[in-house]
C-alpha cells in the first residue's frame, strides 16, 4: 500500500465511524480487520451462531483474584466488531461522572465535560435512531429528545416495574439503539430477542447499517483476515504505519501518516506494548508506564425470579425494557458510594449468556429439567452494571505465551476491590427486594461477574498520568490516534457504546479541522 492518508485498525463501531468521516472528507483510508467479512445476510438467530461473532483471535491470559469476565464475550470478530452483537444499551453518561474526582473525591476527572460532548451525542443519535423517553429519565443530562418512542413492555417488564414502584424506585424506558418504528431504510424491530446473535434486519444499530455503508460509499475498503502485528515507527517517534499478517502467515506493511486504532481495549493495549522498539522502548505511547494501567471492568449483579404467571420472557430485546440509574450513593439511602444502572426485563433464551439454564448453573439432570419447566414461562431477570474506579494495579500487560504469528499474548490482571464488592452486594440485595415486591415465588442471584472493557489508555492532559489527550492523540507519538472505551477515565457502570461514538465523532472532526 502507498499514498494513503490514514489507516484504521479494527472495523468495529468507532473504527467504522472514523473511516466514514475520513472517507467522506476525501481521504484514502483502508481498514484492517483481523476477523472475517460479514453481512446482514450472514447473521443467524442461533445461540451457536452467536459465539462465532465473538473474538476469535489470540487467546488472553488472566491473573488476579476477581477475573470474573470473558474477554471473548465482550469483544468482536469480523466486520462490525463487538457492535455487531452488542445489546444496544445507549444511555448518556451522567454529567457528574466527567468530573468524578471533583464531584466525589474519588477516581479521576475527564479532560472534557458533558457540555463539550453533548452536541456529538445529539448528532450520533440522529444518525442511528435511539428509542426512549428522555423526560422519564429523570437522571438524564440535557440533550435532544430521542428520535424514536420507547420500547413496548412485555409481561416481564410490567411485573418488574411494579416491584420497583412498590419500593419507591423510579424506572424509565431503557434507551436503546433499536428501532421501534421504521427509520430511514431500516425496519422496526421484531422483538424476538436475538440481538446477541446479530440483527439480520438492521433494526439494531450496528456498523453494517450505520457508518460502514457511508465509508464504503466514499471509497473506504476493509481488508479482512488481516491481523496487525505491530506499529511501525517513523521519524522523531511518530507512527509510520503497521505490519500485518495474512492467514497463511505471510506479512506485509501498510504505511500512512495517521493510524487510528479501533480495536478492543485489550487488543489495543497488546498492540501498543508489542510495538516496543528503539523509538518506543517500553511500547508505543508508554514512556511513563501508563499503557495498560487503570484497566476497569464494570461489575455485573444478576438477579432472577420466577412468577406464577407468564412473563413472556422470550420477547423483547437483549438489553432489557426498563432502567433505573444511580449516579452516586446520594441518590439511594444506605447505599455504598458508587454508580450503577439497572437493566430490567431482557429477552431470555434457554441457555448461553444470561440464559435460563445458566441462571442455575449448579443444577443438573432431573433437577435442571424440573427448574426449566417452571422457569421457561415464568422467569424474569435484571442486571445491575456497576462502575469500577481506576486502579493502576489493574492492568493489561504482555503475557508469557505467544500467538501463531509470534506476538506475545495479552495478560489481564484484575481484582475487584472492597468498594466494588460492597456495591455488588448492595445491588444483589436491592434486586432481590424488587423481585419479592413484584411477587416472585422464588428469587436468587447469579455469581459475581464482569463486563464492559474500560480504560487502560486513559485520556488526560498530563502525559505522566495518561496515554492520550481528549481527542485520542497519543502523547509523544505523532500520528497515532486511539478510540473506544479504553480512553474512559471512569465509567460509572454506564454502557459505553454511545459515549465512545460521541467521543470518536468529536475527535475525527478535530483531526479533519
Amino acid at each position: 500500500m502507498s499514498e494513503l492518508d490514514a489507516l484504521v485498525v479494527g472495523a468495529g463501531a468507532a473504527g467504522c465511524l472514523y473511516a466514514a468521516e475520513l472517507a467522506r472528507a476525501g481521504k484514502r483510508v483502508p481498514m484492517l480487520e483481523a476477523g472475517p467479512e460479514r453481512a446482514l445476510s450472514d447473521l443467524v438467530s442461533s445461540q451457536l451462531w452467536a459465539r462465532r461473532l465473538k473474538w476469535g483471535g489470540a487467546a488472553t491470559e488472566f491473573a488476579g483474584n476477581h477475573r470474573g469476565f470473558s474477554h471473548n464475550l465482550n469483544t468482536g470478530w469480523g466486520t462490525g466488531g463487538a457492535a455487531l452483537h452488542h445489546y444496544a444499551t445507549w444511555p448518556r453518561m451522567h454529567a457528574e461522572l466527567f468530573r468524578h474526582r471533583s464531584s466525589y473525591g474519588t477516581g479521576r476527572d475527564w479532560p472534557i465535560d458533558y457540555p463539550m460532548l453533548a452536541p456529538f451525542y445529539d448528532e450520533v443519535q440522529a444518525v442511528v435512531g435511539i428509542a426512549g423517553d428522555a423526560k422519564a429519565e429523570i437522571w438524564r443530562p440535557p440533550g435532544d429528545a430521542y428520535p424514536l418512542p420507547p420500547l413496548p413492555r412485555t409481561a416481564q417488564g410490567e411485573r418488574l416495574a411494579a416491584g420497583f414502584k412498590k419500593l419507591g424506585l423510579p424506572v424509565a424506558p431503557l434507551p436503546v439503539a433499536v428501532l421501534t418504528q421504521d427509520f430511514g431504510d431500516r425496519p422496526a424491530c421484531l422483538y424476538d430477542g436475538w440481538c446477541d446473535a446479530g440483527c439480520p434486519t438492521g433494526a439494531l444499530a450496528n456498523p453494517l447499517v450505520t457508518w460502514w455503508p457511508v465509508a464504503e460509499a466514499h471509497g473506504a475498503r476493509i481488508m479482512h483476515d488481516a491481523t496487525v502485528l505491530r506499529l511501525l515507527p517513523g521519524a522523531d517517534g511518530a507512527v509510520a504505519g503497521v505490519e500485518w499478517a495474512r492467514p497463511d502467515g505471510s506479512r506485509a506493511e501498510a504505511r500512512a501518516p495517521l493510524v487510528v486504532l479501533g480495536t478492543s481495549a485489550v487488543q489495543t493495549l497488546r498492540l501498543l506494548l508489542a510495538s516496543a522498539c528503539e523509538a518506543w522502548p517500553q511500547g508505543a505511547g508508554n514512556k511513563h508506564d501508563q499503557v495498560g494501567r487503570n484497566f476497569m471492568l464494570d461489575a455485573l449483579a444478576l438477579v432472577y425470579g420466577i412468577f406464577d404467571t407468564r412473563t413472556d420472557n422470550h420477547l423483547g430485546v437483549s438489553a432489557g425494557q426498563l432502567t433505573n440509574r444511580v449516579r452516586d450513593a446520594r441518590d439511594r439511602r444506605n447505599a455504598p458510594p458508587g454508580s450503577w444502572q439497572w437493566q430490567v426485563a431482557p429477552a431470555i433464551k434457554p441457555n448461553d449468556i444470561f440464559g435460563i439454564a445458566v441462571s442455575r448453573s449448579e443444577l443438573f439432570g432431573a433437577a435442571l429439567e424440573a427448574f426449566m419447566a417452571r422457569a421457561v414461562h415464568g422467569l424474569a431477570s435484571m442486571v445491575a452494571m456497576i462502575g469500577q474506579l481506576p486502579d493502576p494495579e489493574n492492568r493489561v500487560m504482555l503475557g508469557e505465551g505467544r500467538d501463531r504469528f509470534g506476538v506475545p499474548l495479552a495478560k489481564v490482571v484484575h481484582r475487584a476491590d472492597d468498594s466494588v464488592m460492597a456495591l455488588w452486594r448492595h445491588c444483589i440485595a436491592e434486586g432481590r427486594a424488587v423481585m419479592a415486591a413484584a411477587g416472585a415465588t422464588e428469587h436468587w442471584a447469579g455469581p459475581f461477574n464482569c463486563g464492559h472493557l474500560i480504560g487502560g489508555t486513559l485520556m488526560g492532559d498530563a502525559p505522566r498520568t495518561s496515554v492520550c489527550d481528549s481527542f485520542g492523540r497519543v502523547h509523544g507519538v505523532p500520528g497515532l490516534v486511539l478510540s473506544g472505551s479504553g480512553l474512559f477515565p471512569v465509567s460509572g457502570g454506564i454502557s459505553p457504546t454511545f459515549t465512545l461514538l460521541a467521543v470518536a465523532l468529536r475527535s475525527v472532526r478535530q483531526l479533519l479541522a
